[in-house]
């Protein structure tokens, strides 16, 4: 029996059969612009099911409360305080941080004076359930992106966050701490709203390098660990899974991942060391739903469509040998320029490609 994408992917999550494994979308918006002229279609919905996947919809969290004053023409700005600025490569048109608004503080004292930390309050719940109602029952649904390091780096500055780490972990651990209160009372506000009807909550984290971890196992233990499991157990508690985003070679942290409460790991870089697809399912394939994988550096923006179908056969093969526990996507946003015959080739392998009972 033909299963919705919704029942597809819910069905991967809580380890029942599927008539087929699922194949969701990330990409960018010049892309989109490209969907858009291969269908006809400008409704993304429309565009999934006329391409036929398991898209698993975004739910953003918009902030209406006060926000720092930009400085120059073209800038944005995040409910943190951060500037960004538009920055072209290639293609493709990036968002960029101008400055970072927490730079120049040595001391948590310091913290009390800044201005521009999020009100809870201010959050656009009714928005955020309205994205929620428009999946309904036949996507699945994943939100809001929360974090805790990354908007710690985001603030801070990427140079300044590294050393901090090692230098100043008490002024990490009191910026962590508002970082993590007001997503805190945020995802919860939102979570009680849903009424059991969020698939997922989004918990992106980078924690790698292109070749290492951005910071030791000890100091993950002692400053994100314990945050990460609060989180997990508050998305748990509510009825929704919980799903992690981290880029890089991260291997040494997945069974702590796991041991936090996480249930679906993202985005399987496996051109990294230790990200072996066949390993990681191997070793744990048992208690971890894995979602992306098909290679976005190389395969997906520069190779020919029958690069891609061997790409994805691969990722099936690998993370899907038992035809449970995993979810194909491209690893991270497929980017400008990405051929709209490739993500056909992806879509349609996985289409065509068996269940192993």
């Amino acid at each position: 029996m033909s299963m919705t994408p919704k029942q597809r992917v819910r069905a991967i999550l809580e380890r029942k059969p599927v008539d087929r494994i699922p194949v969701d979308l990330w990409y960018t918006g010049e892309v989109h612009d490209a969907l858009v002229k291969h269908t006809g279609l400008h409704d993304p919905f429309d565009i999934w099911r006329r391409l036929g996947v398991d898209k698993i919809v975004w739910i953003g969290s918009p902030y209406m409360g006060a926000m720092r004053p930009l400085e120059n023409p073209g800038q944005t700005v995040t409910p943190w305080g951060c500037l960004l600025a538009p920055v072209r490569a290639g293609k493709a048109e990036y968002l960029e941080y101008a400055d970072w608004p927490l730079g120049g503080m040595e001391s948590p004292d310091e913290l009390d004076a800044y201005p521009w930390w999020p009100d809870p309050d201010k959050f656009d719940y009714d928005a955020m359930v309205a994205e929620l109602d428009r999946a309904g029952g036949e996507f699945a649904t994943l939100g809001p992106w929360v974090s805790f390091f990354e908007i710690y780096c985001g603030m801070r500055g990427l140079e300044n966050a590294m050393m901090d780490v090692l230098a100043n972990p008490e002024f990490v651990q009191a910026t962590l701490d508002r970082i993590e209160q007001v997503q805190t009372v945020m995802i919860e506000r939102f979570l009680r709203r849903a009424a059991g009807r969020l698939d997922m909550l989004f918990i992106s984290d980078d924690m790698g390098s292109q070749e290492n971890l951005l910071m030791s196992v000890e100091a993950w233990d002692e400053l994100i660990g314990p945050r990460l499991r609060r989180w997990c157990d508050l998305a748990h508690s509510h009825g929704a899974k919980a799903f992690y985003h981290s880029d890089g070679a991260v291997e040494p942290l997945v069974g702590r991942l796991i041991d936090a409460g996480i249930d679906v790991f993202n985005p399987i870089q496996h051109c990294c060391p230790g990200m072996d697809m066949a390993a990681l399912k191997r070793n744990y394939g048992d208690r971890l739903v894995f979602h992306g994988a098909v290679d976005n550096q190389h395969v997906l923006p520069f190779g020919t469509a029958d690069d891609v179908r061997a790409e994805t056969a691969e990722c099936l093969r690998s993370l899907a040998s038992d035809g449970a526990g995993y979810i194909c996507c491209s690893c991270h946003n497929m980017q400008a320029g990405t051929p709209v015959e490739n993500i056909l080739a992806m879509i349609e392998t996985v289409h065509g490609a068996p269940v192993i009972p």
